[in-house]
């Protein structure tokens, strides 16, 4: 469980992206499905799930740049859509990128198209690294700047609109024969903090979820966490029914903001939807390039998994699963001038409650 001293921000869909716009996203970009947005010079293909082989869907990519770093930094996240391949680790990849701010230069230098009279600014990205607390300074041009910008990235008058370069590097740009997996219609990520959700008289949505998540297992939240002392009698009569305390308390945390997709604390502690193994410390690999040990970054939210669904309405492709915890290395290696991302590690959870279902 979470200490008081963790600050964890909460992602929150905010938006479909309108497809009909040319790229109208890029790695500066937090969001639901769509394709992947390629940093400059880093070269981002489509994985394959471990299992089946099948091509993985891309789920959703966070722009997480450290404080104190000078990387730009994005992690993708993908999972394999065929229903033989859910809730297991094997079926999911997370991508790492970084690059520098020279880099974004230099690969866009004399590819930018000046911006027309009007045009629509991308959404900016929401910075998450620790500490931040520049959400976004609004300004009357309509741009939104944020807290991983740097005076050079959004000047005017010596060097062309950033987000209008930036526009021109989506994957979707790459000429390459690569297969793809499904697109899941893609969505804006806004951010909150955590903290800023309490009991209050406006939480009335909250609790109403709480009392009937409480009415379905047959007992309150105070019952089920304070049932392990009891009598075997007591115990059958106010355990849920999925037989697992954690769950009650995933479900009695997540209350507070039921529509949460996305909780990122890097370095703090995840909120697991079922007892973890005992040796789950273990089951998480140190980094593959520098050796390192692999420290919590984020996790996906079972509110997530009702929002990717792909165009085609006759196709029954989707992503079930309860929580997804991703770890990254915990020194962000990266060599300047890579063209690989990293690959990271997705610890998976099946929703306890999945198998009422089947």
């Amino acid at each position: 469980m979470a200490t008081p001293l963790e600050n964890h921000l909460i992602g929150l869909c905010d938006g479909a992206i309108d497809n009909k716009r040319k790229n109208p996203s890029t790695f500066l970009t937090n969001k639901i499905g769509g394709e992947p947005d390629r940093l400059p010079a880093v070269f981002l293909r489509y994985p394959s799930c471990s299992l089946c082989s099948s091509p993985l869907a891309h789920v959703v990519q966070v722009y997480c740049p450290l404080e104190a770093s000078p990387y730009h930094r994005t992690v993708t996240v993908f999972a394999c859509a065929n229903s033989d391949c859910h809730g297991k680790c094997d079926s999911w990849k997370v991508l790492r990128s970084q690059c520098l701010e020279s880099d974004i230069r230099s690969s866009t230098e004399g590819a930018w198209v000046e911006a027309t009279a009007g045009q629509e600014v991308p959404m900016a990205s929401t910075d998450w690294c620790d500490d931040a607390d520049d959400w976004g300074v609004e300004e009357d041009s309509g741009e939104t700047l944020t807290a991983s910008q740097t005076p050079s990235t959004t000047a005017t008058e010596a060097a062309p609109d950033v987000s209008c370069q930036l526009q021109s590097l989506s994957i979707s740009t790459v000429e390459d024969p690569q297969v793809k997996g499904p697109i899941f219609q893609p969505f804006y990520i806004s951010v909150v903090e955590e903290s800023d959700f309490a009991w209050d008289s406006g939480m009335e949505h909250a609790q109403e979820l709480l009392q009937e998540y409480e009415q379905r297992e047959g007992a309150t939240v105070a019952e089920l966490g304070g049932c392990e002392g009891g009598e075997g009698e007591r115990y059958e009569k106010t355990e849920a029914r999925h037989g697992d305390a954690v769950f009650t308390d995933f479900m009695k945390k997540i209350s507070l903001c039921p529509e949460q997709v996305l909780r990122y604390c890097r370095k703090g502690s995840p909120l697991f939807i079922s007892k973890p193994p005992s040796d789950v410390k273990q089951i998480v690999p140190p980094c593959s390039h520098c050796g390192s040990s692999r420290t919590f970054e984020f996790q996906l939210m079972p509110a997530l998994v009702s929002l990717l669904r792909i165009y085609d309405p006759n196709s029954e492709l989707a992503v079930e699963f309860g929580t997804v915890l991703v770890y990254t290395c915990q020194s962000s290696c990266w060599i300047s001038g890579s063209s690989s991302p990293m690959e990271e590690f997705a610890f998976v959870q099946a929703d306890p409650d999945q198998k009422l279902f089947k």
